[in-house]
């Protein structure tokens, strides 16, 4: 029981000590770029990488955000995938995320995916933790589930780990 009450206060004493080294990163008129390591291609602007059975896939991109008031940025990405089934995938990405006490992000956004003249959408949602390394630099882990918005698409859970840059 004692070493169960050591790891909560651990944790609690970690989360109040990244509390105080908030300086304004989410602040109005500020800058956000953010690469994601991704569990999935589809719909996708991380990076990631899988392969099975001799298929691979791959993906790549960024996402990008301004602060248009105190924590809530507008934000956008692009990506680029390719994997043994589809050639070519371009993915993109425009919505808004708002950061609830400056640490934890939730976002919205219309995600869509074009490959070989075939296009698909989905509304994203997305929540997460950000940890700030420092004035500059955050971890950003995340859930995120893409809607599927036509008729019998379905929907795409992710797991994603980002590393976000403030200025």
């Amino acid at each position: 029981m004692k070493k169960i009450l050591l790891v909560i206060a651990m944790v609690a004493f970690g989360f109040s000590a990244n509390a105080q080294e908030i300086n304004g990163q989410t602040a109005k008129g500020k800058w956000v770029i953010e690469a994601n390591t991704g569990s999935a291609t589809r719909g996708s602007t991380a990076f990631s990488l899988a392969s099975s059975d001799g298929n691979t896939a791959w993906s790549l991109g960024l996402d990008g955000g301004y602060f248009i008031a105190e924590n809530f940025a507008i934000k956008g990405g692009l990506g680029y995938g390719d994997s043994s089934f589809t050639k070519g995938t371009f993915t993109y990405k425009v919505g808004a995320e708002y950061y609830l006490g400056g640490q934890f992000p939730v976002g919205i956004d219309f995600t869509g995916a074009s490959s070989d003249g075939n296009s698909v959408n989905w509304l994203g949602l997305q929540a997460g933790y950000v940890y700030f390394l420092g004035e500059n630099v955050s971890i950003k882990p995340a859930v995120r589930y893409n809607v599927g918005i036509e008729d019998g698409q379905e929907g795409l859970f992710q797991g994603l780990i980002g590393f976000a840059l403030y200025f």
